[in-house]
């Protein structure tokens, strides 16, 4: 796949707060949060300013396994709520890592059910500079199958995106 010019991104090592405000979806994999070590380095440089970590909370509904006399009575909110307690305790965890660093760092727990609409969206509505994504690297008919979180916010993103391979998170 060839990028097209604008999709690559070029940070200059010593840019003053080149990108002001930086997104960083993560869903709690490793993979996901081998992008932090990233972050940490284009802050050293002075590349990136104030970062936004993101979670986007899937709610899923037993609709299969309820009766239907059971839809009325379903608490939606007991559902959802232990989702998010989970989603901004993972969060709170992930910018520790980052905190220390002196990174001015904001969490946001979104409900989605398509994880790379939601976070091109925040990124709009937030005026997000640039989006820094891990991405598993898939190619031809897995990446079909499997789709790709990344590749949807890399073609529907009006702003940057920083792709994080799984190579250059090995040691």
């Amino acid at each position: 796949m060839q990028l097209r010019e604008w999709q690559i991104v070029k940070l200059q090592k010593g840019g003053k707060n080149m990108y002001k405000k930086v997104l960083v979806p993560l869903d709690g994999s490793a993979l996901a949060e081998c992008t932090l070590s990233h972050v940490k380095n284009l802050f050293k440089d002075g590349s990136v300013g104030e970062v936004t970590l993101l979670n986007v909370v899937k709610v899923d509904i037993p609709w299969a396994v309820l009766e239907p006399n059971q839809y009325r009575k379903l608490d939606i909110n007991a559902i959802r709520e232990p989702l998010f307690i989970e989603s901004r305790k993972y969060l709170a965890d992930m910018e520790s890592r980052l905190s220390p660093e002196g990174i001015k760092v904001r969490t946001a727990s979104l409900e989605g059910n398509r994880p790379a609409d939601t976070i091109t969206e925040y990124a709009h509505k937030e005026g997000m500079d640039m989006i820094i994504i891990g991405t598993h690297g898939h190619t031809g008919l897995k990446k079909l199958m499997l789709g790709s979180v990344a590749f949807g916010v890399l073609h529907q993103s009006h702003i940057p995106v920083l792709l994080i391979r799984p190579e250059s998170c090995r040691p």
